[in-house]
Parts: structure tokens; sequence; C-alpha cells
């Protein structure tokens, strides 16, 4: 990666849970890492405090790491012994305690040690950059910023970026682009205000939703009901929330907040100390990290029953589910929700207009425009939509009267957008600045942005589940966009129609990419079932031979296909990527076989797709059994990868395959390999033929599974199942050592089997647990 080239070592002072995260991230972007810490009074191993750390992020859950062999690119090294070695790095991030006593005496051993134009940066979110400077040198003021992390860094994608006017901004420059491209960050510039942006709005959004929850006597499950996705924001809701962040990190937030803020500002009005809140910390509820906090799952007696904190009398219950009716009623209606007279419109009214009210108070206090402040709330907090764009679904005018009634100043800036934030003029995305103007919304250089297109153009084709779309240079785009991206006949038709219009001339190359949270979960099973109900058996099997046609076409296509994932890729989705000629996968897509789950076998080409891939890669002389155990394993047991680079050890990607950290980078990096395949010349793969062992291999595979069962490892129906992916695998009963089977034969078989799994009724629980829950029945 070029830009690695310019950032190759990164030292980490602390290696807390915060400054561990973050040198795991590192490692993950392929740099070399020193973690340094302290050595404690009579240690024997005198890094031990850093070697801790390590263990620690490959024990934890959701890993640090995005392969566990990247933690050997972290180098263990002590404050004391190491010092030296600071010289080496080309970054140091100091993420030591919020003291700024602490941060002071680091900082004048840092100056020593230091290799000049070397970055330092601070991860504080609270202090001052003018303050961490105080008796610095010039040339360490010149290098000196904040990069603000947020937890855990390696799924959090923001990252506020502060620097001075003393700042050298060439190599604020480098850092921030190394953040984007390495680290996959969003990176938002904050002016040098207390909480910054993400915390300064975030914080003060927690407050009131805490302070209206208590005023209006609700309870912690409909008030995470409401905060919650019917406003966008991640299903945590804000107890939730709460708990997974830590209970005790709040009051030192609010502590540096109260002590930073002027008398007037809203968040020192409405701060509100909560006696619940003090006594469950001093007792070790904590959140997830202790005992529980607002949630907790009580496993007296062997049990395991999740409980909810009762806000009044402070003791424990069994979790209920919130019947409010504004939240059922309203729907995605933001409207409709916060009309509505029940608790529930309520709660969403007072919090949108205290919270979104004072993001409107903030511009330009905190950051130079309302874009950015809405990257960082959807970045920072996982908000669906920023304030701004929370606003524009209102409308200014119903804030305006809200504030105004409440009897609150009316920002300036939301009495200058009563035509909206945000607007579309010429297929141009642009939102309104602090002059009272109308600006372009900034693109990142090398960025292309699939909704910038879709603004600009009309779709080349589509239907209610899939679109094409002319992404430029003769590329097309396949987005699909049903819910979950789950695939049925409409997308499979569209996948078809794109053979006729990529004809070598207007368009050469095709792009399977998509913006949403997921490129595909699989096959639609709701559809599925309501045939199964009905017993439309031949309906069912036309879809399996439609989708073994559909991929068996993208696969020996004209014209190079390169699929480009992010989030999960699962059952037909994953097949959908073995079947391209080239990957271009986000970091975090989370990619798998998965069918045994809902009882069935990969029958869109997965199980043929695997076999070709076990044998290209299995060493020689070793017989067709090893790369047929291989294939089975991973299938049998719906191995998903944790991250794209687990994907390629399991090779569910191949070696060559491209990985991109930025999620906003994937489709250009795409488009970019679909061209360079035309390039290059692109010719079509050629049809291969596999030896397969057979009737003895199948045994050898099933005698796996009943030890699997004895030892308790696998149901009776992981039985039937796993049965039917070794039948397929060993390539059914006709075959053997002394022939081959070509690619149409194998999708015949995965037909054949999955056909006789479907109508079994163990399956068909499965599948309706699958749709009823979101988990796999185990039967």
């Amino acid at each position: 990666m070029a830009v690695a080239s310019t950032i190759q070592t990164v030292a980490v002072i602390g290696s807390g849970v915060m400054g561990g995260a973050i040198a795991a991230h590192m490692a993950n972007a392929g740099v070399q890492v020193l973690l340094f810490d302290i050595v404690p009074p009579g240690a024997t191993d005198r890094h031990v405090v850093a070697k801790g750390a390590i263990d620690r992020m490959l024990k934890t859950d959701p890993a640090p790491f995005m392969l566990a062999s990247f933690a050997k690119r972290v180098v263990p090294c002590n404050l004391e012994d190491d010092l030296s070695r600071l010289g080496d790095a080309d970054w140091i991030i100091e993420a030591v305690l919020e003291d700024i006593a602490v941060k002071h005496n680091l900082y004048e051993t840092l100056e020593k040690y230091r290799r000049p134009g070397a970055a330092v940066t601070s991860n504080t979110s609270t202090i001052p950059l003018h303050d961490l400077v105080t008796g610095r040198g010039a040339d360490f003021r010149r290098d000196f910023f904040i990069c603000h992390f947020f937890n855990p860094p390696r799924y959090m994608r923001l990252l506020e970026l502060v620097t001075s006017p003393e700042t050298d901004p060439v190599l604020a420059a480098r850092v921030r682009d190394f953040c984007d491209r390495a680290l996959g960050k969003s990176v938002v510039r904050c002016h040098d205000r207390p909480g910054f942006i993400g915390n300064r709005i975030g914080v003060y959004w927690l407050q009131s939703t805490l302070n209206a929850v208590r005023d209006l006597g609700m309870s912690v499950e409909d008030a995470d009901a409401v905060i919650a996705r019917p406003l966008g924001i991640p299903k945590t809701g804000v107890f939730g929330l709460l708990d997974l962040i830590g209970l005790d990190l709040m009051p030192k937030i609010a502590t540096s907040l109260l002590g930073a803020l002027p008398a007037e500002d809203a968040y020192v009005r409405d701060y509100r100390d909560w006696p619940l809140v003090e006594k469950l910390i001093a007792d070790g509820y904590t959140g997830r990290k202790g005992k529980g906090g607002f949630y907790r799952l009580n496993r007296a007696n062997g049990g395991k029953v999740k409980e909810t904190l009762d806000l009044v009398t402070g003791d424990y219950r069994p979790e209920s589910k919130s019947t409010l009716e504004s939240v059922t009623a309203a729907g995605k209606d933001l409207k409709a929700l916060v009309n509505h007279p029940d608790k529930g419109g309520q709660l969403a009214s007072r919090v949108l207009v205290d919270t979104l009210g004072y993001a409107a108070s903030l511009i330009p206090e905190i950051a130079d425009d309302v874009v950015a402040v809405d990257e960082a709330m959807r970045a920072g907090y996982g908000w669906k939509f920023g304030p701004f764009e929370l606003i524009d679904q209102l409308g200014a005018d119903w804030l305006i009267a809200q504030l105004t009634a409440a009897g609150r100043t009316v920002p300036a800036l939301l009495t200058a957008a009563k035509a909206g934030f945000y607007r579309v003029s010429g297929g141009e995305g642009q939102f309104l600045g602090v002059d009272g103007t109308y600006h372009p919304i900034p693109c990142a250089e090398g960025v292309l942005r699939l909704s910038d297109i879709k603004r600009a153009a009309p779709r080349v084709a589509g239907n209610g589940a899939a679109s094409l779309w002319d992404i430029g240079d003769g590329v097309l785009c396949l987005e699909f966009h049903s819910k979950m991206n789950a695939l049925d006949d409409q997308i499979f038709a569209i996948m078809r129609q794109s053979h006729g219009l990529i004809d070598g001339q207007k368009f050469r190359a095709l792009v399977i990419y998509n913006d949403g949270s997921q490129f595909s979960v699989g096959a639609n099973l709701g559809m599925a079932l309501f045939v199964i109900n009905i017993a439309l058996w031949p309906q069912i099997e036309a879809l399996v031979r439609e989708g073994q046609e559909t991929y068996r076409a993208l696969k020996f296509a004209p014209f190079p296909v390169v699929g480009a994932p992010s989030g999960m890729a699962l059952g037909g989705g994953c097949e959908i990527l073995l079947h391209c000629d080239a990957i271009q996968a986000h970091a975090e897509s989370y990619i798998g076989l998965v069918e045994v789950g809902v009882g069935l076998v990969p029958a869109w080409g997965g199980c043929k797709e695997m076999l070709i891939r076990h044998h290209a890669v299995a060493k020689r002389p070793g017989g067709p059994m090893p790369p047929v155990a291989a294939a089975f394993e991973t299938i049998a047991t719906a191995k998903t990868s944790k991250s794209a680079f687990e994907a390629k050890e399991l090779l569910y990607l191949r070696r060559d395959d491209g990985i991109t950290m930025n999620r906003d980078r994937v489709l250009a990096d795409a488009k970019a390999r679909a061209l360079a395949l035309l390039l290059a010349g692109y010719t079509p793969p050629k049809p291969v033929e596999i030896t397969l062992p057979g009737p003895s291999g199948r045994l050898i595979l099933d005698k796996t599974v009943e030890g699997m069962m004895l030892a308790g490892k696998a149901t009776p129906h992981d039985g039937v199942v796993t049965d039917g992916v070794a039948a397929v695998l060993s390539g059914g009963d006709d075959a053997d050592i002394t022939n081959s089977l070509n690619e149409q034969q194998i999708l015949d078989l995965e037909r054949q089997v999955f056909m006789g799994l479907v109508k079994t009724s163990a399956t068909i629980d499965r599948i309706e647990h699958m749709l009823m829950t979101g988990k796999p029945l185990r039967n």
C-alpha cells in the first residue's frame, strides 16, 4: 500500500484499553507497532504490562486484530529500557491517563527521544491542544496535534483531527491520509473545543435522554425502543450504549465538560446527577465490563435470564418487550413519531428538540460546517442520520417552533435553513454553509460514491430488487437493494440482463457492489418458506437451477466481473463472490457458506467452487481426499470469516484478491481492479474437472461427524445435513479416483442433495426458526 510507505513504524504509549486497541488496529494496517508501558515495581519481566495487553487483545471479543497472526507486528516495549526505539517511529501516539501532568511529563521525555519530523499525537478527548503543548519547544509544537480515536478503534470509523496554527499542515495531511486509507477512518476536522464534535453532541444527547426518561417515568425497555431504530440510532438505544461504553466513564466525561464549558452552555444548564447511577457504579455495576448495568444477565442456578433495572426501585426484573404504540404506529415516519401523544412520542420529541437545537447552536464553534458534524455522529455514534439530516426530515420550521415554545434561543443557522441543510441541484449534492449559501458536498480524492452517481443520472436497468448503474469508463455496477440484499429471481434477472448490455463497446466490465450495511445475507428465506409450505417443489428446484445457471454465466462471461463486498456476504451472497474473476473487499467483510445452519447445502455452486479452490492449493501428492476434507470442514461447520483477511485463509477470497480498509473507497478500488483486468487482456476462465473419492471418501467424512455427535458437538439433524455435504463433496455414488467430474456434474449433485434436504421437516423447522429469531436452530 502506497500510504504505508510514509508511515511504517508507529509507537503507542499506553497499553490500556484504548492504547492497546489502537496498537492492534495499526497492526491491521500492516505497520510495525512499538507498544510502550511502564515497568511495574519488582517485575521480573520488564515488558509484562505491554505483553499482557497483547495477550488480552487476542482474547477480546469483538477481536481488535483482524487476524490473530497480526499480533506479531506489535512489539512490547517499556518506558525505561526502550526509549531509544522511539527514534524509529514515524508516528508516536500518546494514550495515557487523562491527566495533564502525566502527559506533560511524558512529552518532556518524548521531546528528547523522538526523531525530528515524526508526528506526535494525543488520543485525548477532554484536554485542549493548547494546554497539552504548554512548555514544549517550537519543533515539538510543530509536529504535535490530536487524533482522537473512538472505541473500539477497529470498528468505530470516526477519527477526530484537531490541529493548531503552529501544526505543520503537511505532516497533519500525511497522518490524515494514512488514517483514511490504511486505517479506514472517516477523518473529521474539529475545532479545539471541549469534547470536539462527537462527544460534545453525543454526551449532551445521552444526558437529555436520561433527563426525559426520568421526567416521563419511563422504563429502560421503552426508552431504548424509542431512542434507537425509529431515530436511525443503533439498536442498543441509550441504556444499552451506556452499558457498552461503561457507566463509570460517564462521570469522568461529565466532570471534564462541566469544568471546561461556560455556564450558559446547554450541557451545563441541563446536567443532573443521578444517585441511582452513582450507586450502580459503587456496587460494581459498571455495564458489560462489570456485573451489569441497566441490563444484566442473571446466571443464578445455572440459568441465563436477561434482566433490566427498574429505574424507580433500583432492583432488577426480567426484561420485557416494549409495547409503546408510538413505535409501532409511526414506523419509520419521524414526524409521526414526534407527534404521537404517548410517552414514546413525547420522549422522541423532547430529545430531538434538545439535541438538534444544541447541534445547530454549535456551528461554527466546533466545526466549519454541518457536513463535518453529521459525519462525526454517523461514524462515531453509529447514527444512520446526522443531526442536520434529521432536521431536514422534520423540517427546520418544526424545530424552530418547538424551541420557541420552550423559550429557547433559536440558532441563526437554523433560521437560515428554511429550505433545508441539504439539497440536490443539477444532480449535485449540496449543503448549506454558515455563509448562507449552498456548497458542493466535499468528496475525498479517490472516492467514488454510488449515491452521487444515482443522483446524477438514471439507472441503466433495474427492478425492485436490483439496479445497474454506469460508473464510468465502460464499467457497470450491479447494485442489490432488496431487504438485507437477500437474493431472489428478480436479482438473477438483472444479473442476466447485464450480459446483454456489456458488449465490449459502451460497457466492458461489471462490478457487484452496494451501499448497504450488508453485501447480501443470501437467499430470500421468506419467499422460499412460502413456496415450501405449499409444496411447490418444482418451483424450488427451478430457483436453485436458475441460481446455478446465473452464477455459472457470471463466471464464464466474456468480460471481467469484480465483487466488492462489505459487511455480511453469506450463503448465496458468498457464492456470488466465489464466481467473480476478482474481489476487492472491504476489510470488514464477513464471508461464509452458512447453509447448514438452515438445514441445507450450498447449491448455487458454493460446494463446487470450494472444491476447485482447495484442489488448486492442495500439496501434491496427497490424493483427492485432503482438499475434500478441507472444504468439508469449512462448509459443514459454516465457518464465517471475521475479516477479509481471514476470508483469504478460508479460501473465500483468493490470495491476490484486494482488501480496502476504508469503506468509502471500495467502489473506486473495485472499478480500478476491473479496468486493470481489461488492460491486462482479460480472458474468461476455462472449466475444470476434479477427481473426487466417491463413497469411500464420504464414509471417512461421515465418521468425522459421528464422532462430533458422540461428543455432543453435533445434533441429529446436523448429522443428516453434513452427510449431504459429504455426498456432494465426495462426488456421489459413482465417483472414484479413476475418473473426473466436471463442474456441471457437481452442480447437479448440489441440487439433488438440496432438494432432498429441503423436504425434511427438520430443515423446514430450521428455516422457520431463522426467520423468526435470526438465529440457527440446533435440532
